[in-house]
């Protein structure tokens, strides 16, 4: 079963730092992070690019699903 890390109704940095520490603890692979803002979209999206994630990005009703692969 896929896990999927909801940081969602937390406020920056949380959702960010969620999104590091699951980076680091698993080093590559995939992931996903659930959030409902666009703030916590941006910021993870430019951590993932600084770390060398790819990152794919899906909006519905507010609500943005992203998935990390590396």
């Amino acid at each position: 079963m896929e896990e999927i890390k909801d940081a969602r109704g937390l406020l920056c940095p949380e959702p960010l730092l969620i999104t590091k520490q699951e980076m680091e603890r698993l080093g590559s692979g995939t992931f996903k992070v659930l959030v409902d803002t666009a703030a916590a979209r941006d910021n993870i999206t430019r951590l993932a690019k600084k770390q060398n994630w790819k990152i794919e990005v899906s909006e519905k009703e507010g609500e943005f699903l992203l998935v990390l692969t590396k």
